[in-house]
C-alpha cells in the first residue's frame, strides 16, 4: 500500500512540475517578446503619395533637398496660440528645405572640418547613451551653430513662412498629413510611435509633409531664421515676410520627441534665446530656388 501511495505521489508531483515548467517558459517567452518589442521601432505606416513631381537636387554637404513651388499659402491659426493669428495669406517664392533633418553623424562632420566643439547635454534625466547614436537627429544645438552649420553646407536657415509652408503645403492642415494626430505618424512624447526619446530621421513614412519632407511634426524642433515678435503676423508683409529686423529671441518650429500632439502642430510657435542648447532643438536647412531669389536676412 505503501508503495502504490509513494508512486501516485510521485506522479502527481512530476506533473506538477512539468505544469510549472510549462507555465515559467511561457512567461519567459512573453517577458522576452515585450523586451525585444521595446527596443524596437514601432512599425511606421507607409504614405501612398507621390512626391516625384517635386525637383530634388544635393546640397554641398551632400544632402537631398526638395523643391517648394512658390504661391499663397495659409499661414498661422485662428484656434492656437494668440501668437498664431490672426490665419493669413502669405505668398513665399520658390525654394529648397532639406527632405531630413540634420543627423548627429553629419554635424560631427561639420564640427570636425570647422574645429567646433560638439553639442553637449546639460540636463537628461536618463542615460545619454540613449540620446548619442550617430543616425539619431543633431541636437543641443544654438541658432548660432545651426546658422553656422547651413552656411558651411552652402545653404541658409529657412524663413518661418518658408518653414511653414513647407510643413503644411498650401491647405490649412494641422499636421503634415492632416487635420487628425496619427500616433505612428511622428515622434511626440510617449513611446507609443516607438522611441521613447530621438529618433533617426525619416523613421515615419507616413509623416511626411505635402511636398515629402519628413519630421515636420516631432523628433527635433528646428531653428529657423527669424527673430521672435508675438503681434508680427498682425503687421507682417504678404509677400515673402522674414520676420522683425530686431529682437531678443529666435523662432523655433515643428515640436519635438518631448511636445504633446497639441504642441506639435504646424502653426506652433516657439521662442529662445539665440544661444540656447536644447536636447529638443535641431536643425533643417534651406536654400534659394532656382531662379536665385534672394533668401531671407541675416
Amino acid at each position: 500500500m505503501g508503495s502504490i501511495i509513494f508512486v501516485f505521489a510521485s506522479f502527481v508531483l512530476m506533473i506538477a512540475m512539468l505544469v510549472y515548467e510549462s507555465y515559467k517558459a511561457k512567461q519567459m517567452k512573453q517577458l522576452a517578446l515585450s523586451v525585444k518589442t521595446e527596443s524596437r521601432p514601432v512599425e511606421s505606416m507607409t504614405s501612398t503619395h507621390d512626391y516625384s513631381m517635386y525637383k530634388t537636387r544635393m546640397g554641398d554637404e551632400g544632402r537631398e533637398m526638395v523643391q517648394i513651388p512658390e504661391g499663397p499659402f495659409t499661414m498661422g491659426s485662428q484656434d492656437g496660440d494668440p501668437d498664431e493669428s490672426p490665419e493669413h495669406q502669405v505668398f513665399v517664392k520658390g525654394f529648397y528645405m532639406d527632405r531630413k533633418e540634420v543627423t548627429q553623424e553629419e554635424y560631427e562632420r561639420f564640427a570636425k572640418m570647422t574645429k567646433r566643439p560638439m553639442p553637449r547635454i546639460e540636463v537628461f534625466e536618463d542615460d545619454q547613451s540613449k540620446l548619442l547614436k550617430p543616425e539619431f537627429a543633431a541636437m543641443s544645438i544654438s541658432w548660432d551653430d545651426a546658422f553656422a552649420y547651413c552656411r558651411w553646407a552652402g545653404k541658409r536657415l529657412p524663413s518661418e513662412a518658408e518653414w511653414e509652408k513647407a510643413g503644411r503645403g498650401e491647405g490649412r492642415r494641422k499636421y503634415p498629413w492632416g487635420d487628425k494626430f496619427i500616433s505612428k505618424a511622428a515622434n511626440v512624447d510617449g513611446s507609443e510611435d516607438g522611441y521613447k526619446y530621438l529618433a533617426p530621421p525619416g523613421s515615419f513614412d507616413a509623416g511626411r509633409s505635402p511636398y515629402g519632407l519628413f519630421d515636420m511634426t516631432g523628433n527635433v524642433a528646428e531653428w529657423v531664421n527669424d527673430t521672435y515678435d508675438e503681434n508680427y503676423y498682425k503687421k507682417a508683409p504678404f509677400r515673402d515676410p522674414k520676420g522683425p529686423d530686431t529682437g531678443d529671441l529666435r523662432v523655433v518650429r515643428g515640436g519635438s520627441w518631448r511636445e504633446t500632439e497639441h504642441n506639435a502642430r504646424l502653426s506652433k510657435r516657439f521662442a529662445a534665446k539665440h544661444w540656447r542648447t536644447d536636447i529638443t532643438i535641431g536643425i533643417r536647412c534651406a536654400s534659394d530656388g532656382d531662379s536665385g531669389e534672394s533668401g531671407p536676412a541675416s
